[in-house]
């Protein structure tokens, strides 16, 4: 049979009896591409055909819940298919339309166009009117059935019409959408009127006006109707759709209230920008915005943790993330601590927090991301601590911790089971706070009386991301400069040391290694603004301040490799070159190391000519790099420095030694033969030679292996075009 159109198709499918995926492939071998099926009005036609007799054809219904389920059809030209059919007496064709729409009605959705999402908005209404001309049919149907002592198949019908009204309106959203098609109405309305001069511009839409009727119609039915249920359902149904002509103006005032985006903005700049400023400029910014726009407390508090919340589900994973958690869960309570002195009372300030976390617990969506984001019960955190400072009583959290508990129980699955076995980083950072003050205490002793113990104290400090908890920690609590105050001083005590064993020796290289890096690495992390000691006070500059102001590589900043700081006493320079050239190791007693680190550079040049006219063999090279970098990492990390500065001084024909030894100070020493925590200061020199080389390995479009496990890679790599730099003459 050759099929001609569509109604052609729909009757030999149902008289060859094709299931509804064979029916599917036929139909789109039948008919071409460029139509789609709302076009040839799909939906319609199979209604048509499966509505002809008093009961419903169940092959042909098949087909179109297969189409609805396909996506073949959409949901509008079902939804208008349907309000097309006004014979309400065959009652099993009423049902399976019904039936049909129970499929999607709390789902309905449209991608496409906007003139298709307006169409499913018409639909909806279209679909509305039918379901109370047919709940008001099956109430008629009841009354007369009533009268005549026949009252269970009306009865039936109108809960079942009901149950789909109620459904229909219950969702939020599909009241939206009606209410979008009213305005759509009145406002197609309104051009006619005015095109007409005017005269119908104020009237109401018919379609509403339709509606409206039907719905006193069915009042007036269901009045006289002594099951007391279906009226309370019907008059349910009837409130719901009074309200929708409302929904714009109750939500535009409800989003007037709640929403302040100056806060919103004030807390995410500090908590992107400023992680290890004072907290008290920050609340007297707060407040300023809180008088200024009139917000009341609750309100306010509920949109600095909202804002919070979006910091840390938005934040880049590995350090950045553990900032925006140290930030939520330890500075942002302390500011509240100095926000509530400016409230009235403490009760008053308390009850304004609970109330923040009522608001904020409505916000289920959000919560439930960042509990995915920290894979953990953020909400549960952030209660305790506020809790422990005093901002929350004790009934009031666990009051507010069994309503969040219950809301995760209805919550996809936050946890997976790889995730599984994974410490939340908000646990980690609150454990990490009382951490940093032992360690501040631990620091404040007499160094040269048990060094060993320092050192395994810093040794603990450099597993995993351990380092960075602790920086995080202090950083949100203002202890950060303290920290690297400390760690100075501790640096400078290392630098050379009299007469000592070679255990005291290899001690004190640790510990000199160990802050030099730690102090490098929040340089780069922090601002080097953490470490430089104020100059008003008078204080003495140590050699680590010293050496990085003038040879740390730092973006913006253009160093010279010519530079005096680079150009140490000569004699220096030679014994430290014929120590990096011997074969045998490097010794550790009586080594100066700030001397080392200065005098590196120079050496590094000298062993650089070396090998550019031929004197060293590229073997004779590795042995130094393996000198170099094999006991204290803090060498290694000084000779990139002035590589850096020293590359960007070369043209592209000359770059390639100098690359070469920095590619092999950055890889690890394959050597049993090293000191203490090797491996973990590794890992920690590799971020930090990453940082500083990566301008310049983009610049020469270099790639070099940095072996930091665990450490976050630059977030610009091989996204920029490499720059050519010019060629010498």
């Amino acid at each position: 049979m050759k099929v001609v159109n569509l109604k052609q198709a729909i009757l030999q499918a149902w008289k060859e009896r094709w299931s509804d995926y064979q029916w599917s492939i036929n139909m789109k071998k039948f008919f071409p591409k460029g139509a789609t099926w709302d076009i040839l009005n799909l939906a319609e036609a199979l209604l048509e055909q499966a509505m002809i007799g008093p009961s419903p054809n169940p092959l042909i219904l098949s087909y179109l819940k297969y189409a609805i389920s396909s996506q073949m059809v959409s949901y509008s030209s079902v939804l208008t298919a349907i309000s097309k059919f006004d014979d309400f007496s065959r009652d099993l064709c009423v049902q399976a339309l019904l039936d049909i729409m129970d499929m999607f009605c709390d789902r309905l959705s449209c991608h496409g166009k906007a003139e298709e999402c307006i169409g499913l908005c018409r639909a909806l209404l279209s679909a509305l009117h039918w379901l109370l001309r047919c709940t008001a049919a099956s109430a008629e149907r009841l009354r007369e059935g009533l009268e005549a002592g026949t009252p269970a198949a009306g009865e039936k019908q109108l809960a079942m019409c009901l149950q789909r009204l109620e459904k229909t309106l219950s969702s939020t959203k599909n009241r939206a959408l009606l209410h979008i098609a009213k305005l759509e109405e009145a406002s197609l309305h309104t051009s006619q009127g005015l095109g007409q001069g005017g005269t119908r511009a104020n009237q109401p839409t018919a379609s509403w006006t339709a509606i409206e009727h039907s719905l006193l119609k069915l009042g007036d039915i269901l009045a006289n109707l002594s099951n007391p249920q279906l009226r309370s359902q019907a008059e349910q149904c009837g409130t719901l759709i009074r309200s929708i002509p409302t929904m714009l103006s109750v939500h535009s005032e409800q989003l007037h209230k709640t929403g302040f985006p100056t806060v919103h903005a004030l807390v995410l700049l500090e908590g992107t920008m400023n992680l290890t400023g004072e907290t008290q400029p920050l609340v007297e910014q707060l407040m300023m915005v809180k008088r200024m726009q009139h917000i009341p407390t609750p309100l306010f508090v509920l949109e600095i943790w909202k804002a919070c919340f979006v910091g840390l589900i938005e934040s880049p994973e590995g350090t950045g993330e553990l900032k925006w958690t140290a930030f939520t869960f330890l500075k942002i309570p302390q500011v509240l601590v100095k926000l509530k002195k400016y409230s009235h009372g403490d009760k008053d300030f308390t009850e304004d927090v609970n109330s923040a976390f009522e608001f904020l617990l409505k916000l289920t969506p959000l919560l439930d991301k960042a509990d995915q984001r920290c894979n953990c019960d953020c909400t549960n955190f952030l209660l305790q601590e506020c809790s422990k400072q005093g901002l929350l009583s004790e009934a009031s959290m666990n009051n507010l911790m069994a309503k969040r508990k219950a809301d995760r129980e209805h919550a996809p699955q936050l946890k997976s089971d790889e995730n599984a076995n994974i410490q939340p980083n908000p646990g980690l950072i609150l454990r990490a706070e009382p951490t940093v003050t032992n360690i501040l205490k631990t620091m404040d002793a007499d160094h040269s009386k048990s060094p060993e113990g320092l050192l395994g104290v810093l040794g603990h400090m450099l597993s995993g991301k351990s380092l960075d908890l602790l920086l995080a920690a202090a950083a949100a609590t203002g202890k950060l400069k303290s920290f690297a105050r400390k760690f100075i001083n501790l640096n400078e005590f290392t630098t050379h040391g009299s007469e000592e064993s070679t255990k005291a020796a290899s001690v004190r290289a640790l510990l000199f290694d160990i802050s030099f890096l730690m102090l490098c690495h929040v340089a780069q992390t922090y601002g080097s603004e953490v470490i430089l000691s104020d100059s008003s006070t008078g204080a003495e500059v140590f050699f680590f301040e010293t050496w990085m102001q003038t040879c740390m590589p730092e973006e913006g900043k253009i160093l010279n490799p010519d530079h005096p700081c680079f150009r140490p006493d000569s004699t220096k320079v030679e014994s430290l070159v014929a120590l990096l050239n011997n074969f045998s190791e490097m010794k550790l007693v009586q080594m100066k190391w700030n001397e080392a680190c200065l005098s590196i550079s120079a050496a590094i040049l000298e062993i650089l000519n070396a090998w550019e006219n031929g004197v060293l063999a590229f073997e004779s090279i590795q042995k130094i790099t393996d000198n170099i970098k094999g006991k204290v990492c803090s060498l290694a990390v000084c000779a990139v420095a002035w590589l850096v500065a020293h590359v960007r001084m070369l043209g592209l024909d000359e770059r390639e030694k100098s690359l070469q030894m920095i590619r092999q100070l950055a890889g690890p020493l394959n050597s049993e033969n090293t000191l203490q925590f090797y491996n973990e200061r590794v890992v920690i020199m590799s971020s930090i030679l990453e940082h500083m080389c990566a301008d310049v390995l983009q610049q020469t479009a270099t790639q070099i292996k940095f072996p930091a496990m665990g450490m976050d890679s630059m977030p610009y790599w091989n996204l920029l075009p490499p720059k050519r730099p010019s060629r010498r003459c």
